[in-house]
Formats: structure tokens, C-alpha cells, sequence
């Protein structure tokens, strides 16, 4: 009778590469790296079945600090790799490292098609609203009037707003977490891992050089309490230091109560995470100062994966067709000989 090998438990030291992590002291990408380091071992896959895929930014040296497979490619074409891992070996566990720059600037058009699409592809989009490793320009997701080196009298642009942008085409996963809460950074990887199809979490991000602070009023103790709001599915919207405030909805307006007199918790809008338009209305309280920042998963729905149905597509047409033959397809049709 033979014994079946029993394979060790992996650990974050088996997801930590022999490579010196090269980022700003105080940078929120350790933090984000500790934490996938931390979780990939919990989801029961080989080190060799994960694929972190990267473009342009500080970001985007992940892959180096991952012991595990990776490409670092070119400025917002990591999606486009990624897409192309993932239809060749749709076993593989597919990651895309980017930043606001690489995403949603001149990666915006592959960004948004792939998640159209709906490969099985997990993105994590770091965003400290600033051009970081280009040292301090404005990006697509500062805020209007941010002053910058490349904006010295304040941005005149309207910020994207990325949980709105995945939501407009299409994403069916939409979350949102912060650096330096690591219990929840870690739950939404693992949510963005367990969602068959394109999972885009965003990530708030500080960049201590050239942003810091840009998220304190969701960081700093004094304020975290009022500003903060996890998303909890089949639950009320409630925050607070004591939980004493809810969202409520007028019509589809929302805003700020104090439970109390006027208002019971039975009053609070309660979240649900397959509403669309509830996902709609969660997205627009980015940019509003009278509005807490909603954390957590935004919006979530299952529907079969781009992968899966070129795959099946391929079975269908090897069924009806034949395995084909290569060489006679590269000589089939109109032909020319030139002299």
C-alpha cells in the first residue's frame, strides 16, 4: 500500500520573492503587498498557478515581489497581456497590478474592454490620484483644482470616478478598499478571487511624496469613524462611531440622517450588492465631501466568462469542423507568386 504526498501548507513566505522592494518608505504599496503575500496561501492554489501581470507605475513592480509567475509589461497594456495568459490557460489564476495613471489613462481603452468582456481576471487598481513615478503630475482621478507640478494653478478636469467607469462597462465586480485597513484589504482579494469573471477592486492608496493625506478624512482617527462606510450585502448603510448615522434615500437622492426621532434604522437605504442602480448611486459618493466613502463590495452578478465561452466555442467548431490542419490553412485561398 503507497501513501499518497501530502503537499505543505504554503505560507507568505512562499509568495515572497528574493527581490529588494523598492518603494518610498511609508509608500501604501507595502501594505497591499504584505496583504496579497498573506492571502494567496489561504486560496488553496499552487504558487505556480498564480500570474501577476503588470504596466507602467509604481504599482507595477508587483510582480518582481511575488514568487510567482508575473509579466511587467508596457504603459496600460497589462490588461491586454492578461487577457491573452488567461485564454491560453484558463486554469491559471490571473492578476492585474495597475495604478489610476496606467489604468485609466492610456490603458483606459483596454481596461474598459476587458471588462466588457468578463474574462476570470482579477484586477487591483491602485489609486493614490497622483502620477507617482513620474514624480507628482496630476492623474485621471485628481480631484478638480489639484495643484500639481504639471497643474500649478489647479486641475481644471473632471476626475474619473473608477468605480462608475467599470460600472458603465460592465464589470460584474465592483469593490473598494483602503491600504491601511489590512483585515478588509485582505477579505476583498479573497471576494476578487472567489468571483468568476472580472473582478475590479480599487485600492486607496497613500503616496507619501507627492499625495499624502489624500485619503485621511477615511484614515485619520479623528475623522475615519464619520467618513467611513462599509458595505455589508442585506444590511443597512449605518457608520458612525456608534453607528448612530445612515444613508437615506429621497427619491434617488442620498443623504446623511442621524437615527433618532425622525429617523429609525428601518429608514436606512439597505445595501444590496446586485443592484445595479444601487451600485450607481454607491459610485457618485466619491467626490462628494457630504457623503461618507462607501468601502466594500459595490456591486456584484454572475455571469459566464469570456474564457469559458471561447473555449466552448472552439469544442463546437472542432466537433462540426475537424482538429483542421495548419499548413493547409496558410495555403488555402487567393495566392500570388512574386518575382
Amino acid at each position: 500500500m503507497t501513501t499518497a504526498a501530502i503537499t505543505p501548507a504554503l505560507t507568505r513566505k512562499d509568495f515572497t520573492s528574493d527581490q529588494t522592494v523598492r518603494w518610498c518608505p511609508g509608500c501604501g504599496d507595502y501594505s497591499v503587498l504584505a496583504q496579497a503575500q498573506k492571502t494567496m496561501p489561504e486560496l488553496g492554489r499552487k504558487r505556480e498557478e498564480f500570474v501577476f501581470i503588470s504596466g507602467i507605475g509604481c504599482s507595477s513592480r508587483f510582480p518582481y515581489y511575488m514568487n510567482t509567475y508575473g509579466f511587467h509589461t508596457i504603459h496600460g497594456r497589462g490588461t491586454t497581456i492578461a487577457t491573452g495568459v488567461k485564454l491560453a490557460n484558463p486554469d491559471l489564476s490571473v492578476w492585474v497590478v495597475t495604478g489610476d495613471g496606467d489604468a485609466m489613462s492610456i490603458g483606459g481603452n483596454h481596461l474598459i474592454h476587458l471588462l466588457r468582456r468578463n474574462l476570470d481576471i482579477n484586477i487591483m487598481l491602485f489609486n493614490n490620484r497622483i502620477y507617482g513615478l513620474t514624480k507628482g503630475q496630476y492623474s485621471p482621478t485628481s480631484e478638480k483644482g489639484k495643484i500639481t507640478k504639471s497643474t500649478p494653478f489647479g486641475s481644471v478636469d473632471h476626475p474619473f470616478n473608477p468605480p462608475a467607469v467599470a460600472l458603465g462597462a460592465a464589470a460584474t465586480f465592483i469593490a473598494r478598499t483602503i491600504d491601511v485597513d489590512g483585515k478588509h484589504l485582505q477579505d476583498m482579494i479573497t471576494a476578487s478571487y472567489h468571483h468568476r469573471g472580472t473582478s475590479f477592486l480599487e485600492i486607496y492608496q497613500n503616496c507619501l511624496i507627492f499625495n499624502d493625506g489624500a485619503f485621511a478624512d477615511v484614515t485619520e482617527k479623528a475623522t475615519r469613524d464619520d467618513q467611513k462606510l462599509i458595505l455589508e450585502h442585506g444590511q443597512p448603510m449605518l457608520f458612525g462611531k456608534h453607528r448612530q448615522k445612515g444613508i437615506h434615500l429621497d427619491g434617488h437622492q442620498p443623504h446623511v440622517v442621524e437615527i433618532g426621532d425622525q429617523y429609525a434604522v428601518g429608514d436606512i437605504l439597505v445595501h444590496d450588492k446586485t443592484d445595479r442602480m444601487m451600485a450607481l448611486i454607491l459610485s457618485e459618493f466619491t467626490y462628494r465631501p457630504d457623503l461618507p466613502t462607501p468601502l466594500g463590495i459595490i456591486y456584484q452578478v454572475d455571469l459566464e466568462s469570456y474564457e469559458q465561452q471561447v473555449h466552448a466555442q472552439m469544442k463546437q467548431a472542432v466537433e462540426k469542423l475537424g482538429t483542421g490542419d495548419i499548413n493547409a490553412l496558410l495555403r488555402a485561398g487567393h495566392t500570388w507568386t512574386v518575382n
